[in-house]
């Protein structure tokens, strides 16, 4: 079955970033359609993102063997980007309990061909662990910083580097943390300057915004 599903294939010529497909919502035909387009060797690289662990593995043996898939992450892709050769992105996260969202802008950088790397448990609850890796943090690019609950890792890091910072709001938390509500207004009324946010659990667009300054370097 055709449904309809058209590529913008001239996007990475106009912006330097190829399209992706969202893979949730979207019908298991549509995605076997797609999954079956796009695997190892074809050279045409597609991130896939949201998309879960059952419905890959619903997939076909061969076509499970023809993709890099992170079950924590929901991402796949067959081929990827060439490596850059400049420009590198640190992905803070306060906590493993943001770990879905840290990894999918890690996973999206590592399909960019951009390099990167996790700092995971870095939340204030514990200031002692930012402090220690900071230097090294401030030896990349740009930094996108994941968070849930207050949130408070993103004023907290925006005001200790100087390189360009993207927060991610998480919807982890209990009750008036409202699925990432909370932490969304946090980042929102964040009073480090310069600082951008992206949308709840959105690291494929944190993934992206860095991207575009590692690109223009």
């Amino acid at each position: 079955m055709d449904h309809g599903i058209l590529f913008d294939h001239s996007r990475t010529a106009r912006i330097g970033l190829p399209e992706a497909v969202f893979c949730e919502g979207k019908p298991f035909e549509a995605l076997v359609e797609l999954l079956g387009q796009f695997g190892r060797g074809t050279g045409r690289p597609i991130l896939f993102t949201r998309l879960a662990p059952e419905v890959f593995d619903s997939m076909t043996e061969d076509m499970r063997a023809g993709y890099d898939f992170h079950p924590l992450s929901r991402t796949a892709y067959g081929d990827k980007l060439p490596q850059k050769d400049k420009g590198r992105v640190a992905i803070v996260s306060a906590g493993t309990a943001d770990g879905s969202v840290a990894w999918e802008a890690a996973r999206t950088l590592e399909y960019l061909g951009i390099r990167h790397q996790v700092f995971e448990d870095c939340g204030v609850a514990g200031l002692w662990r930012l402090a220690e890796r900071l230097g090294e943090i401030n030896s990349f690019d740009a930094v996108i910083v994941v968070a849930g609950l207050d949130a408070a890792l993103t004023s907290v890091l925006g005001g200790l580097t100087p390189k360009p910072v993207f927060g991610v709001p998480t919807s982890v938390g209990y009750g008036v943390a409202k699925g990432g509500n909370a932490a969304l207004a946090s980042m929102l009324s964040s009073c480090a300057p310069g600082v951008a946010i992206m949308n709840i659990d959105n690291g494929y667009g944190a993934a992206c915004a860095a991207a575009r300054v590692v690109n223009g370097l």
